[in-house]
C-alpha cells in the first residue's frame, strides 16, 4: 500500500541506496544492445558544486537515462579535474598559504588529500541529486590511469612533431605566476587614463602619442606609423625619443598602425599587446622587458622597479605632467585581457614554453566540427568563430606545482630532449631516472620542471574512457563517445582541445554528438559560478528543503543551450507534479487493486474499451512519438513539456473525471476497459517522468508495477511504444467533441455557482451524424463526469440550436436542465 503522504526526505535516500546496492546504472560490457558512451564532463575541483552544476549535469543524466530505458548499453562515468592551476589555487585558499610557502613536495601532499576529500564530497551530491551514473568507473585527471594518457599524449605528439618548445613572447599572469594558453583570457571593460605623451624628434619639435600603458616607456622599442598616413610620411626611417627615460626609438611604417586612433602615432613596446609581438617579430626590433614574472617592474624601469604595473602607470603619468610631457589625458573604458581564473590583467612575457600545433590545421579542425552533430546547432558557430580567429598554438605548459609533469628531460651537453619510455609511465622527471643517456653519450639530464595545463589531461577522456593507449579493443568499442555534454563557455577549451587531441591520436572526431548546455543564473540573473558571489542555497540545502526531483525540474525546464534562471516558483511548479503523481498513484492504486494484465497478451486492448478509452490511448500514442523524437534531438525540456501536457490535461482533468464511474462501478466489461487503460496510461507516464523525476517515478513503479511488470527498475524497463493502432486522428477528433461537450457543462455550473460535483437533471445533446457517431458509446462517462441523471443524443436539426450553449459548434447543439 501506498502511504497516504508521499515523504521525498525518506523516500529519495533509500530509492539512492537502493539503486547502488541493486547496481542498477552499472554498464555491463557484456550486455546486449548498443554501446551508448558518455563523455562526462569532470568538474573542476576548485570549490563546491553549485547549483548551476545541478542544472547542466541534470541535462546529461536525463539522456543517460533516456537511453538506457531505449535499450543502450550506456556508459556513464564521472570524473574529476583535480590537476592543474585550479585546484591549486582552490587549495592555497583552503590552506591559507601559497604553494611557494609550503614548499613542492609538501603543496602536493595537501593538494591530494584536499581533492579526495572533496570529490567524496561532489559524490554525495551527485548521488543525492539522482544522477544515474555507474560509480564504478570513477576517475580523476591526478590519478595515475589519467596522467599515463595524458604523459603518452605528449611523448606521441612531440615524436611526431606536434608538440615543441619555444622561447617567445606569451601570454602571463602575474597572479598565478605562470604561461596561459589564448583559450583562458577573457575580455573585461575597464576605466583608464588615455594619455597623449610628447615625444621628441631631432629638430626638437614633439610627435605626439596617445597611450594607454604609460608604464612601457622603458619597454619601447619603435614607434609606428600608417605608410599612407601624410602627416607622418616625412618621419619614416627617422627617430624620436621617449620622455623621462630619453630611448632613441626608429619611426617606423606597418599598416596595422590605425591614423584615426589618438594622434595616429603608436609606440611599440615589448610586450603591450599582440601587436607589438607582432610588430617584434616582422620588424625584428629588439627586445626590453620592463615588467617581471611577479607582475612588478624590473630594472629597466630605472627609479619604478619594483612598483606594480599600476602603481608604476600611477607615478609615471604624475612625473610625465610635472616634466611637461604630459600634453593631454582622457578618462576612457577600454577592453583588455585578463585570466580567468583569477581576473588579473594578463601581460605579454618572453618565457620558454611547451606549445602543442594547432596554427597549421585550421581547415581540418573546421572539417572535424562538421562532422560532429551539434545540438543546438547553433553553438557550432561559437566553434567555428574561435577556431578561424586563433591566433597562437596551445601553449601546455604551467610554472606550478600540482599537475601532470612532462616526462621529459633536457640534455645539458647538446641541448637535445629525451623523453620516458612507455612502460615508465606515469613518471615524474624531477624524483624519478631517465630512460638512459642521451643519444649524445651525456648522462647531464635535466628535468623538466614545469607541469601541463589542466586542459592538456581532460582533453584526453575520451581516450581514456577508451582505455587508451593500452586497451585497443575497448576503444574501438567505445571511441569516438556517443555524446559529450558541455556548457557553451568551453567550447574554445574543452571541446576545441578534445577535437585537437583526437584528431592528432586517432586521426578522427573524439564524439559523434555535443549537447551544449547553459548555465543556471542567481536570481539577479548572473551565472551561478564557485567563484562569483551569489544568494543562492546550496544544492544539498535545496533537495532537503523541496527535493530532488524539485531541484531537477528546474534543471529540465530551460531551452538547450540557454541560460536559465533558478526561481523558487519553478522549484514549487516541480514539486506540485511530484505530488500530483503520488496522488494519481493512489486514485490508481485503490482502482487497480482487483487488475491485472493479461500475462498471456499484457498489451493487448479489451473489447470493451469505450471512445474514452480510446482517445485516451490516442493521445498517449501521439505524446510518446512526440516526447521521443525530441528526445532523440537532446531536446530535454520540450520532451517533459509534452508529458506534462498529457499527464495534466489529457490524463488528470479529463480522462479521470470521465472514467470515474466506471472505474468505482461494478466489476465488468466497461470498469475493466477503465482499468486496463488507467494502468497503461500511468506506467507510460512513469516511465516518459523517469529521466526527469527518477525518485518519485521509481516510487512510484515499485509500489504499483514492479511485481506485475518484472523490471526491477523504471530506469531499468522499456521506454514506452504505442500499439500502431492506438495513434488515429478519428479517434482523437471523437475524444475533442467529448470534452467540449464536458467544457461546456463545466462553465455552465461554474457561471451559476454551482458545485463541479452538483447534479444536472438532463443533458440533450443533438448533433450532425459524424458527431453523433463519435459520442455513441462515450455518453456513460460524459454521464458521469458531470452528474447528469439523464443524458440523450440526438440527431441535429435546426431548431437544436435555440437555446443551445452558444459556442458549441454549428454541428453541435447541448441543452441542460437543472430541474
Amino acid at each position: 500500500m501506498l502511504p497516504n503522504r508521499y515523504d521525498f526526505r525518506e523516500a529519495e535516500p533509500a530509492l539512492a541506496r537502493q539503486w547502488a546496492a541493486e547496481g542498477t546504472y552499472e554498464y555491463d560490457p557484456a550486455g546486449t544492445g548498443p554501446t551508448f558512451t558518455i563523455d562526462t564532463p569532470p568538474p573542476t575541483v576548485s570549490g563546491q558544486l553549485h547549483l548551476g552544476h545541478c542544472y547542466s549535469y541534470t541535462q546529461a543524466d536525463v539522456i543517460a537515462r533516456y537511453r538506457r530505458m531505449r535499450g543502450d548499453r550506456v556508459l556513464y562515468p564521472m570524473g574529476f579535474d583535480d590537476n592543474g592551476l585550479p585546484t591549486e589555487r582552490f587549495a592555497e585558499k583552503t590552506l591559507g598559504k601559497k604553494a611557494s610557502e609550503l614548499g613542492r613536495d609538501a603543496f602536493i601532499r595537501a593538494c591530494l588529500e584536499l581533492t579526495h576529500q572533496t570529490e567524496d564530497r561532489f559524490e554525495t551530491l551527485w548521488r543525492r541529486l539522482g544522477l544515474g551514473i555507474d560509480w564504478r568507473h570513477r576517475y580523476s585527471t591526478i590519478a595515475p590511469e589519467a596522467r599515463r594518457a595524458s604523459q603518452w599524449s605528449f611523448i606521441e605528439l612531440h615524436r611526431a612533431g606536434r608538440a615543441y618548445p619555444q622561447l617567445a613572447p606569451t601570454l602571463w599572469c602575474p597572479e598565478c605566476a605562470t604561461a596561459i594558453a589564448q583559450a583562458e583570457v577573457d575580455d573585461a571593460t575597464v576605466a583608464t587614463r588615455f594619455a597623449t605623451l610628447a615625444f621628441r624628434l631631432p629638430d626638437g619639435a614633439d610627435l605626439p602619442i596617445a597611450t594607454t600603458r604609460p608604464e612601457l616607456l622603458p619597454a619601447c622599442v619603435a614607434i609606428f606609423v600608417h605608410p599612407g598616413d601624410a602627416r607622418y610620411q616625412h618621419l619614416i626611417g627617422s627617430s624620436a625619443r621617449t620622455p623621462l627615460f630619453d630611448l632613441e626609438v626608429p619611426i617606423l611604417a606597418d599598416e596595422a598602425a590605425d591614423p584615426s586612433k589618438g594622434s595616429g602615432a603608436v609606440m611599440c613596446c615589448t610586450f603591450g599587446d599582440s601587436t607589438d609581438v607582432r610588430w617584434w617579430r616582422t620588424h625584428e626590433l629588439p627586445l626590453r622587458a620592463a615588467i617581471g614574472r611577479d607582475g612588478r617592474m624590473t630594472p629597466l624601469a630605472g627609479a619604478y622597479a619594483g612598483l606594480t604595473v599600476a602603481a608604476a602607470r600611477a607615478r609615471i603619468l604624475a612625473d610625465l605632467a610635472a616634466s611637461g610631457h604630459l600634453l593631454s589625458e582622457l578618462a576612457i573604458e577600454h577592453t583588455i585581457g585578463v585570466h580567468e581564473r583569477c581576473g588579473t590583467p594578463v601581460e605579454y612575457l618572453q618565457t620558454r614554453q611547451w606549445f602543442i600545433r594547432v596554427l597549421d590545421q585550421k581547415e581540418r579542425l573546421l572539417d572535424a566540427g562538421r562532422a560532429i552533430h551539434w545540438h543546438p546547432e547553433h553553438m557550432r558557430a561559437r566553434y567555428e568563430d574561435w577556431v578561424e580567429h586563433l591566433g597562437w598554438d596551445w601553449c601546455v605548459s604551467r610554472q606550478r606545482y600540482f599537475g601532470v609533469p612532462f616526462p621529459a628531460w633536457t640534455c645539458r651537453a647538446c641541448g637535445a630532449t629525451l623523453l620516458a619510455d612507455r612502460d615508465q609511465l606515469p613518471v615524474d622527471p624531477r624524483t624519478d631516472q631517465p630512460p638512459g643517456p642521451c643519444p649524445c653519450g651525456s648522462t647531464d639530464l635535466e628535468p623538466e620542471p614545469d607541469v601541463m595545463d589542466t586542459w592538456a589531461t581532460s582533453s584526453c577522456t575520451p581516450l581514456i574512457l577508451g582505455g587508451w593507449p593500452d586497451d585497443t579493443e575497448t576503444l574501438a568499442e567505445r571511441f569516438p563517445a556517443s555524446l559529450r555534454p558541455q556548457a557553451h563557455d568551453i567550447i574554445r577549451t574543452w571541446a576545441f582541445y578534445s577535437i585537437v587531441k583526437a584528431l592528432d591520436h586517432t586521426g578522427t572526431i573524439p564524439f559523434r554528438d555535443i549537447m551544449i548546455s547553459g548555465h543556471g543564473l542567481s536570481t539577479e540573473r548572473r551565472k551561478i559560478s564557485k567563484s562569483k558571489e551569489h544568494n543562492e542555497a546550496g544544492p544539498l540545502e535545496v533537495i532537503e528543503r523541496e527535493s530532488a526531483d524539485a531541484l531537477r525540474y528546474w534543471a529540465t525546464g530551460g531551452h538547450l543551450g540557454a541560460d536559465s534562471p533558478y526561481t523558487p516558483e519553478t522549484i514549487a511548479t516541480g514539486r506540485r507534479l511530484v505530488t500530483k503523481l503520488w496522488n494519481a498513484g493512489r486514485f490508481a492504486e485503490g482502482r487497480l487493486a482487483d487488475f491485472a494484465p493479461d500475462d498471456r497478451e499484457p498489451d493487448t486492448a479489451p473489447a470493451g474499451l469505450t471512445p474514452t478509452d480510446r482517445w485516451l490511448l490516442a493521445r498517449l500514442a501521439r505524446t510518446i512519438a512526440r516526447a521521443t523524437a525530441e528526445l532523440d534531438a537532446y531536446e530535454y525540456a520540450a520532451a517533459r513539456a509534452e508529458v506534462e501536457r498529457f499527464f495534466w490535461s489529457d490524463l488528470c482533468d479529463n480522462y479521470l473525471e470521465l472514467a470515474k464511474a466506471r472505474l468505482y462501478g461494478e466489476d465488468g466489461a466497461p470498469r475493466r476497459a477503465a482499468q486496463w487503460t488507467l494502468y497503461h496510461a500511468l506506467l507510460a507516464i512513469l516511465k516518459l517522468f523517469a529521466p526527469y523525476l527518477p525518485y518519485i517515478t521509481e516510487a512510484l513503479y515499485q509500489g504499483l508495477f514492479r511485481e506485475r511488470e518484472g523490471a526491477a527498475s523504471v530506469h531499468l524497463a522499456r521506454w514506452p511504444e504505442a500499439p500502431a493502432n492506438w495513434a488515429d486522428d478519428a479517434t482523437e477528433a471523437a475524444g475533442a467533441t467529448l470534452l467540449e461537450l464536458l467544457g461546456e457543462v463545466r462553465r455552465y455550473k461554474a457561471e451559476r455557482g454551482l458545485s463541479v460535483g452538483a447534479e444536472l437533471a438532463e443533458l440533450r445533446i443533438a448533433a450532425s451524424p459524424e458527431r453523433r457517431a463519435a459520442l455513441e458509446g462515450a455518453l456513460v462517462d460524459l454521464q458521469g463526469a458531470t452528474r447528469a441523471r439523464a443524458v440523450h443524443l440526438e440527431d441535429l436539426q435546426v431548431e437544436d440550436l435555440q437555446g443551445a450553449r452558444e459556442g458549441v459548434g454549428r454541428d453541435l447543439a447541448l441543452v441542460i436542465t437543472t430541474g
